[in-house]
Parts: structure tokens; sequence; C-alpha cells
């Protein structure tokens, strides 16, 4: 195994765990503790893990949000399954707004075909990604979140209003059918919720180890959305449940 493939296996695991002592994880990825100690030591001093007596943990904001650097490698294939199916709904000449997050960035990778696009975006690597693919890329002024490397600011989205958003593609933390769509980012949720009244279509893009999450701040209720964009994971019993709150592809 690579080292780059092992640390992302690391971070994987302490998505999943929280807290592993050493010797749990040399013993899940099958490695020397000599070879561990220096993913270890690589993995600190990238500001991704923090070092406790017996063991190591994922590195969080304050609110409990992982940073995004994080989340880039985990469940990457059913993001990748998002961001296709996603793609298929983006038309030429379509003006769309791409949340902040993982998902969008898969969408953003997806979009180099496409001709004539506005893009809209909160998310410093989705402008990246953007840039050299021919599209007008329009950023929303204001806070940078180093975390989640994305902008936020109540008063700039309304210097939106006059733009027709044809579809929003909005991701989560977490989603439930008792407490409905939720993140952990004041900022983030204000942002978002001011874009869902200035879409037209609202699409939900969420893989589906975040189904029955619930986390710090609610975004919004299924009806407020119109299609949730998930992976093929979903057990027929969930997907029963939420179809008869939002349409799924």
């Amino acid at each position: 195994m690579l080292p780059t493939e092992r640390r992302r296996k690391i971070i994987k695991v302490l998505e999943e765990n929280d807290f592993m002592k050493l010797k749990s994880l040399q013993e899940n990825l099958d490695i020397s503790m000599e070879t561990l100690r220096r993913d270890v030591q690589k993995l600190t001093k990238e500001d991704l893990i923090t070092k406790e007596y017996g063991g190591i943990r994922i590195k969080k904001e304050q609110n409990g949000e992982s940073m995004i650097e994080q989340r880039l490698s985990l469940n990457l294939a059913k993001k990748e399954e998002i961001a296709k199916k996603a793609t298929n709904e983006i038309k030429n000449g379509d003006c769309i707004f791409l949340d902040s997050g993982s998902t969008t960035l898969q969408i953003a990778k997806n979009l180099t075909y496409h001709e004539n696009l506005t893009i809209i975006t909160n998310s410093i690597p989705v402008m990246l990604q953007t840039l050299n693919q021919g599209h007008t890329v329009i950023s929303i002024g204001g806070k940078v979140r180093k975390s989640e490397q994305s902008i936020t600011s109540f008063d700039f989205l309304f210097n939106f209003d006059r733009l027709n958003i044809e579809k929003s593609f909005i991701c989560c933390s977490g989603f439930s059918l008792n407490n409905g769509v939720t993140d952990y980012s004041l900022e983030e949720v204000e942002t978002r919720r001011r874009i869902l009244q200035m879409s037209k279509i609202n699409y939900l893009t969420a893989d589906s180890s975040k189904l029955n999450k619930t986390v710090t701040i609610k975004i919004c209720d299924f009806n407020e959305l119109d299609i949730l964009i998930c992976d093929n994971e979903l057990n027929e019993s969930d997907k029963e449940k939420l179809i008869n709150e939002i349409c799924i592809i």
C-alpha cells in the first residue's frame, strides 16, 4: 500500500471511530508500528490529526465538524457516483449554485464538457476547479472559513437577488426523516437557506453514510427541497420512507 493510500485509510478509520489507540490502528491496517508512527507524524504536521495519550484523534473544529481535507477521500466512490448523477441534471447554459463541500467538488470536476455555465459558489476548491473550464464563475464575497475553505456572509448574499439560479446543489452533514437536513456551521446554514429561497430547483447531494444522522443546526425540511441525489447504498426500507418526502435519484 502506498503511503498516501495508507494515510487516507487512517483518516477514514478515525472518521468512523473518532479516537484510536495506536496498537488497535496498527492491527487494523496490518502495518508495523514504525510505519504507523511515521504516518502519524506526517498527519500531525499536516494538522489533520492530534496525538493524545495512548492514541490519536482526528482534528475537528470546536463545533465538531471535520475539516474538508479530511473528507475529500472519505466515501469517495459514493461522492463520485453522486457527482455523475448530478452532472446529468445540469444542462448547457444553466446558472447553478455549487455549495461548499467535498461532494460538490466532485460535481465541479465533471463540468469540463459542459458549455456556457454560470457557476455561483462559496467554495474556494470549487472556484479553483472550475476557473479553467471556460465557464463564468461567480464567488459569494465575505468571510473565509479555513476549515471548510468556504466563504460565508449574510449581507453579501443579497447582491445575488437578481441572478436567475436555476439549480442549486446543497451539501449537509446529516439528514433524517425526523429532523430534516442539518449541518454544523450557522454561517454555512444561513448561506444555504438564502440560496434555497433563490433557486428554482434545489438538490440535496448527500451520501448514504449521512442518513439518520443529526448534527447541530437545521438547514431545512425535505419539503423545501426538490430532489435528493444519493448513492445506491440506501437500503430499500429507508428509500421507501424517503420517497414519501422527496424525489430520489
